[in-house]
């Protein structure tokens, strides 16, 4: 696929297109959710690229940041699905006329249950609350397990009013748990000790 034109000055009066060709307001529920998942793949390209800057430190810790590096791609098209299926309302079960997309499916949500379970197995047992932080890679995992967390609750928004894939729901769930998790493991590979949250 050819892109030819970056702006097209079609969205100038706050509309943009659904790949229906329904024309939608910017400030819609479906646009805003899209739009959070959008922020949540490129801050895990920001992420990846840390892992990457980082991997000879990590090295001396025996274990190297490679493989998470690689999930968070797996993740990352996975999101590109996501976008592609709330960008797609889901047609009445009697309207066969709509072209099928690929939409996220439930493997994908058990996927990221597998690699929550591998990653919290190697962590030590959480007894507090935690600050979210330590090493520039890991405070990162935390910023993009609230951005989940946001995509997750402007999709709830949305299926509020509108039909929504249950899966997405479920997946974006997930995903801030393994994000969670990830931030953790990371920060262990790098030497940085947790700080418990203080009420005082």
């Amino acid at each position: 696929m050819r892109i030819s034109k970056v702006t097209t000055k079609t969205g100038d009066a706050g509309q943009t297109s659904l790949v229906n060709g329904e024309r939608v307001s910017k400030a819609s529920a479906r646009v805003a959710a899209i739009g959070d998942v959008d922020e949540l793949n490129s801050l895990l390209g920001l992420i990846r690229q840390k892992l990457r800057q980082g991997q000879s430190a990590l090295a001396s810790s025996g274990e190297t940041p490679r493989e998470i590096e690689s999930l968070l791609q797996e993740i990352q098209n996975h999101l590109f699905v996501m976008g592609a299926d709330l960008a797609t309302p889901q047609p009445d079960e009697a309207d066969s006329s709509q072209r099928a997309i690929r939409r996220i499916a439930f493997s994908e949500v058990e996927r990221l249950e597998e690699a929550t379970e591998h990653y919290n197995s190697k962590l030590p047992p959480l007894k507090e609350f935690i600050l979210p932080g330590g090493s520039e890679a890991g405070a990162l995992l935390h910023l993009a397990r609230t951005v989940a967390r946001r995509a997750e609750r402007i999709a709830v928004a949305l299926m509020a009013v509108e039909k929504v894939n249950q899966p997405v729901l479920i997946y974006l769930n997930r995903l801030s748990d393994l994000l969670f998790v990830l931030a953790r493991h990371v920060n262990g590979l790098a030497g940085e000790p947790e700080t418990g949250a203080s009420f005082h």
